[in-house]
């Protein structure tokens, strides 16, 4: 029997989470991406906490354009936060989405704006 999408997704993620792990001092960078919106938090796996959250769906977020355009200003954005925050290095957690169009741009984006990973 096929799997489904999203069952396929969630086999993705357990086998990527198995490895990585976020610290207070490497944080985990978690990427969801729905149909229209994206997000990305920056998390402690250690105690379990978000240090830092951004999506597109946020107010200081005005940008318009494509999909993969926002996706580029959030990984700018979770770059400019974390770098405030202390965090220069993280580790990247796809969620199980294949590393490709908006997770690429996003990831590319926060590199660029001095995110180590």
């Amino acid at each position: 029997m096929a799997l489904s999408k999203l069952e396929r997704r969630v086999r993705i993620k357990h086998r990527v989470r198995k490895v990585v792990f976020g610290t207070a001092t490497r944080p985990r960078l978690s990427v969801f991406r729905s149909n229209k919106e994206i997000y990305a938090q920056l998390v402690d796996d250690n105690t379990g906490t978000t240090l830092v959250s951004v999506s597109s769906r946020d107010k200081e977020i005005e940008a318009t354009g494509s999909k993969l355009e926002i996706a580029k200003v959030v990984g700018k954005n979770i770059a400019e936060k974390a770098i405030k925050a202390g965090v220069e290095g993280v580790s990247f957690d796809r969620n199980g989405f294949l590393y490709h169009g908006r997770v690429k741009a996003l990831a590319d984006a926060a590199r660029e704006a001095g995110l180590k990973f």
